[in-house]
């Protein structure tokens, strides 16, 4: 699966999930946690649908802001934690 792909997946979760994401007309690169388009509560909703929709584990040790600042930010986490679950075999 390639990012483009995943990024859509996620703006759209976020847009349909965080009516301030929509109101804003947000792009894949504009702050979602300096914004207040998500906190902690709205993280949480975001590894929950991650985990079901990319059928991906987050550890607690996962959740650093850098990794959910941006729709692109949080597409390249997923990315990247789906290439090495292949790349381990699961």
């Amino acid at each position: 699966m390639t990012s483009g792909t995943t990024e859509t997946r996620v703006r759209e979760f976020i847009l349909g999930k965080f009516p301030l994401a929509k109101k804003r007309g947000i792009q894949d690169d504009d702050p979602l946690l300096r914004t207040g388009i998500l906190d902690s509560l709205g993280i949480l909703e975001v590894v929950a649908f991650l985990e079901g929709e990319f059928e991906i584990v987050v550890a607690d040790e996962e959740l650093v802001p850098e990794s959910f600042e941006t729709i692109a930010m949080i597409a390249r986490f997923v990315d990247g934690k789906r290439s090495r679950g292949a790349a381990t075999g699961g």
